[in-house]
């Protein structure tokens, strides 16, 4: 739940948070982002699947904005806004604790039916 918490937060600071410009919003969401990771995750595959994830979402977003399907106010680099990998990989790293509990819990109610046998 504090995974989810803070997630959200992030996502909140990126729509409210009033920055100067993209360059330190973009330093400080891939910061939180990292620190998301630490201290809910701290695995490497955790790590691999941020940052898969926030590349292949990116990657979408770049073809849906390239294609004329959606488009940017203003884009920051490369036609794409820079916080978006961001909030991409702490949506990775947020699924991926929400999968992984949801598996353990699994697990676990298996092997209590099991043991009711």
């Amino acid at each position: 739940m504090r995974c989810v918490a803070v997630f959200v937060g992030i996502n909140h600071a990126s729509a409210k948070v009033d920055f100067d410009n993209n360059i330190q919003l973009s330093l400080t969401l891939a910061a939180l982002s990292i620190g998301l990771w630490w201290t809910f995750d701290r695995s490497r595959t955790g790590f691999g699947l941020g940052v898969g994830i926030a590349f292949l979402a990116t990657l979408v977003t770049q073809l849906l904005v390239y294609n004329g399907v959606y488009q940017y106010t203003s884009p920051d680099f490369l036609y794409v806004r820079s916080w978006l990998p961001c909030i991409f990989f702490a949506g990775g790293i947020t699924m991926g604790n929400i999968g992984r509990q949801l598996a353990v819990y699994e697990c676990k109610v298996i092997a209590e039916k099991s043991h009711q046998e």
